[in-house]
């Protein structure tokens, strides 16, 4: 059974998972390097939701606005350690959210019944790598491992008597690269991408990040940019299909 729109609108908030070092700055050369960076992302959301047998799939296409009215709790926050060549790049976020509203039955008697939907998912990344280029003007890190992800997902449908709830809890592995680019002293570009998955976890997923990156003091640097994040994730009666797009905001404090 398939029933459309509002039921997790909240749903959106699925996949906040990680662009490790997404917002970060880092331009050093040699030595060691410690970054901290809490961010924000005003993703919007396109995708299905399956919280398992007998559960509706929810269809959702969502912006950012919408999704803030269902935010219940949230926090994103990644970090980095260079030393020499050797990079470590991290990421932890979480997210719950909750919605109410009407869903279509098909049944021109009864249009719409009320329904509820809560999700909540924490995600975490870990990766560690090489700095292949160090340039005067650019560094290139090439990196790899994993994403682990907890997901929660439930739907309800009192007056159907359809409710359903599950746990979903894998981890994928992960390649990814890392592009500096160094305009000015006080400038940089960061370039960030990865790919996993490959049947190990989820059938795919992989993001893109680009951010601009301004010092504002010696040890603090504001970034802003873009980020996009797919997944495909298929596990028994549970079913994620989902891609996030939106503009990020961070502020990065080095050590």
């Amino acid at each position: 059974m398939k029933i459309r729109s509002s039921l997790v609108g909240a749903g959106a908030l699925l996949l906040l998972a990680a662009a490790p070092a997404a917002a970060q700055s880092e331009t050093g050369s040699g030595g060691t390097t410690v970054q901290v960076t809490p961010y924000v992302w005003a993703t919007g959301f396109g995708g299905t939701l399956r919280p398992g047998l007998g559960a509706p799939t929810v269809h959702v296409d969502k912006s950012f606005g919408e999704l803030m009215e269902d935010v219940d709790a949230a926090f994103f926050v990644s970090g980095l350690i260079k030393h020499d060549r050797l990079v470590i790049v991290a990421d932890l976020t979480h997210s719950s959210s909750s919605r109410e509203g009407l869903v279509p039955t098909g049944n021109p008697a009864l249009p719409f019944v009320p329904a509820q939907g809560k999700l909540s998912q924490t995600s975490a990344t870990a990766l560690v790598g090489y700095r292949a280029v160090e340039q005067e003007g650019a560094s290139l890190d090439v990196l790899v491992g994993g994403r682990a992800w907890w997901i929660r997902p439930k739907a309800a449908v009192p007056a159907l008597n359809l409710s359903a709830s599950a746990k979903a809890s894998f981890v994928d592995p992960v390649f990814a690269t890392r592009l500096n680019i160094k305009a000015s002293p006080s400038l940089t570009f960061l370039l960030y991408g990865d790919i996993g998955g490959f049947g190990a976890a989820s059938e795919v997923t992989g993001q893109a990040a680009a951010t601009a990156n301004l010092r504002v003091t010696k040890n603090i640097w504001l970034s802003g940019g873009y980020r996009y994040l797919y997944v495909d994730y298929k596990s028994g009666n549970v079913r994620t299909n989902a891609a996030l797009a939106g503009p990020l905001l961070g502020a990065t404090v080095t050590f």
